[in-house]
């Protein structure tokens, strides 16, 4: 009875009709993001977006280099919350921002990130995957990445590194006056994961957002889910529903990781439910979100089949390459609140 009277609460929140997104200056931006961040119980009438290698497509054409300050600027223009930034390190131990272990596919530059030093790096200009056009950016660090969103968007860190650096971009976060500023995580599947987990949790300190990602092919069961959430403290826990087979029918009902159990841990930890609706180059569409991607949505013209599904089973945050879409989505069914405090 008390689980059916949980998720009641939580799906009446998600029709609760909400204005739209409205500018605000961009110093209190962050805080305020960060507050809805933190407060998931309170903000379930609001999904908030995240912008998957800061922003790069719309309607699947790369228009941007990703992870690019380009990229950052636009994301916080048209209102997304979080922006996802891929961190690896240079040959002389500084950390930047690109996505690939190589250089080949994002800039003018070849070989591996960490086969060059920082002074190297900067001479590699970030390119459009595909066209290979020229931008006017080249490779930079994690530090600058952070300087320039400070205040403005928050950072979800996609640490391509070993799991302990984590510990080292909360260090350099805190160090700008900026631990609101980034959201981190790490991937838990077992006992012993989730041990490491609370480790790293310890190391960076409670004043610097970190969330587990869970995946449906190790962790199916809500009372380990409830169990990961309350150990780490966490805001959101990032989900992974599996998607392998394209001769297969798309997911119908969301998996373990977003039965009903699931949504009252959700709600019992005060932590929001991510789903990540990206395509994964050379794997079927939707690989990551049970086939439910950003492409069906658009190529379909039915958003609610995708994004609206993931709201249904409780998701208040999607990670996406279409976020003006989705938020064109999200505002049009009342489910963004504004962040100007005025109003």
């Amino acid at each position: 009875m008390r689980l059916a009277v949980l998720v009641l609460g939580l799906l009446l929140s998600l029709v609760t009709g909400a204005a739209s997104l409205a500018p605000i200056p961009p110093s209190n931006r962050a805080t305020l993001i960060h507050d809805r961040l933190t407060k998931a119980n309170l903000n379930r009438d609001h999904v908030m977006v995240v912008a998957h290698r800061a922003g790069w497509k719309r309607e699947g054409v790369t228009v941007r280099a990703e992870n690019s300050f380009a990229a950052i600027d636009h994301a916080v223009s048209i209102g997304v919350e979080m922006v996802e930034l891929d961190v690896r390190r240079s040959r002389d131990g500084v950390l930047v921002i690109m996505h690939d272990e190589t250089l080949d596919r994002t800039t003018t530059c070849r070989g591996k990130v960490a086969d060059h030093t920082l002074a190297e790096l900067r001479a590699c200009q970030l390119i459009l995957e595909g066209e290979r056009r020229l931008t006017n950016e080249h490779v930079f660090t994690l530090e600058e990445a952070m300087l320039h969103a400070r205040g403005r968007i928050l950072i979800n860190i996609d640490n391509k590194l070993e799991p302990e650096a984590l510990v080292e971009v909360a260090d350099l976060a805190r160090s700008l006056g900026m631990p609101e500023g980034i959201l981190l995580k790490l991937a838990v599947w077992n006992a012993e994961r989730l041990q490491l987990a609370r480790d790293i949790r310890r190391a960076i300190g409670p004043d610097i957002a970190f969330m587990p990602i869970l995946a449906d092919d190790a962790v199916t069961e809500p009372a380990f889910i409830d169990r990961t959430q309350s150990a780490l403290g966490a805001p959101a826990a990032e989900l992974v529903h599996w998607y392998r087979d394209a001769s297969k029918p798309i997911t119908a009902d969301g998996g373990p990781l977003l039965s009903p159990l699931s949504r009252a841990a959700a709600i019992h930890n005060n932590t929001h439910l991510w789903i990540n609706t990206y395509p994964i180059t050379d794997r079927p569409e939707g690989m990551v979100a049970g086939g439910r991607g950003d492409y069906l949505a658009l190529s379909t013209g039915r958003p609610e089949d995708v994004w609206g599904f993931f709201v249904e089973r409780g998701v208040t945050i999607i990670q996406t390459d279409e976020p003006e879409a989705v938020i064109a989505w999200l505002d049009a069914q009342g489910l963004r609140r504004s962040y100007d405090l005025t109003n």
